[in-house]
């Protein structure tokens, strides 16, 4: 009996493979097959035709007025229309003077009345003055006759200042342009009836001449003060100068919801007034690559992309820092971190790691 046990606890100390307390019911482990790296959507960069990439706009004048009269009147002749050139003093429009005429003619009837009035009391001032030295008349008469005097000196001082407002008046029938410049637009013709300030026309400095582009506000960040533009005519591209961003409006529009950039052109003899224009940073041909923003990665202040590196049968993607101009309907502005030619991930961005092999490509 002792014998069997000591058997018995030699073979349970004896040491079995592990397969041997492995459950009958447990089955047999099998290793994981990884299979084959996973396909990525992707894009190659290409340089895209810089037209793409320009915004339109027009050519304003960087001095513009709305002209009008100082006076109610009945408008009587508008000689110059839209497109005329004007020099400084000339008439661009005038009122029926025949009210403003009388005005005059009751304002110098006033100075007239006035100056009879003024001998009037000076003849009876001098007449009391005399008297007084004779003991005639009293002292209280004196004192009248002077403030009568003192009257007709402040009446006709008041007569002679309204006929003086009533000439600027009769001025007033004529409206002078007060500047070297092109009218560009009109908004009363003769025989209207014109209140004080209300427009006639309008006059703009052609020797001013500056463009102005409406951008969206993601597209406003990339285009600072002072930032360099090309720009050139839509129906002529060769008509080209250069220049800058001079002002960009505080406001946004509330209709469209953009920004106006105004933009000073160093050459800008060959360009009209209100010419249809195009313009786009003056970067070199192809500086500034496209890419859909859902391709970015990284953050805010550090913005990454994935590209893609494959030779041969085997792939992988590295994350690359790049610079974003501008985000601009759904696409982010790239000037520099990739080239033309890059394979660049635009889906699953957020699940890639550094080195990961990848599969094929699949178009998006």
């Amino acid at each position: 009996m002792v014998l069997r046990c000591s058997l018995v606890l030699v073979a349970l100390a004896t040491p079995l493979p592990l397969a041997a307390f492995q459950l009958p019911w447990a089955g047999h482990a099998e290793t994981p097959d990884n299979g084959p790296p996973r396909p990525v959507v992707s894009t190659i960069l290409r340089d895209i035709p810089s037209e793409r990439r320009s915004f339109p706009g027009v050519v304003v004048a960087g001095t513009e007025v709305r002209l009008g009269f100082q006076t109610l009147g009945t408008l009587s002749a508008r000689p110059v229309d839209v497109g005329d050139r004007v020099a400084t003093g000339d008439v661009l429009a005038e009122l029926k003077p025949d009210d403003l005429q009388d005005n005059v003619r009751a304002a110098r009837a006033a100075v007239e009345n006035a100056e009879v009035t003024l001998e009037t009391a000076q003849v009876a001032a001098k007449r009391a003055d005399d008297l007084f030295n004779r003991r005639v008349a009293s002292k209280a008469q004196l004192e009248q006759a002077e403030r009568s005097l003192k009257l007709a000196e402040a009446g006709l001082d008041q007569a002679r200042s309204e006929l003086l407002r009533a000439e600027d008046a009769e001025g007033f029938a004529r409206l002078a342009a007060p500047f070297d410049g092109v009218v560009s637009a009109v908004f009363e013709n003769a025989g209207a009836v014109i209140s004080a300030g209300t427009p006639v026309l309008t006059l703009s400095d052609v020797d001013s001449l500056e463009a102005v582009i409406d951008l969206p506000e993601s597209a406003v960040v990339g285009q600072p003060v002072g930032t360099e533009v090309s720009i050139w005519l839509e129906s002529d591209p060769e008509t080209a100068t250069t220049g800058r961003v001079n002002r960009i409006d505080p406001l946004a529009d509330a209709a469209t919801r953009t920004r106006r950039l105004h933009l000073t052109m160093d050459n800008a003899a060959e360009f009209r007034l209100n010419a249809l224009i195009r313009a786009q940073r003056a970067d070199a041909p192809g500086a500034v690559l496209t890419l859909p923003a859902v391709a970015i990665a990284g953050s805010d202040v550090a913005p990454t992309v994935w590209v893609v590196t494959r030779e041969g049968e085997v792939a992988h993607v590295s994350e690359h820092r790049v610079t974003i101009a501008a985000f601009v309907d759904g696409q982010a502005q790239i000037i520099s971190g990739i080239s033309a030619g890059d394979e660049v991930v635009i889906r699953g961005v957020h699940s890639l790691s550094e080195g990961q092999p990848v599969g094929r490509r699949v178009e998006p």
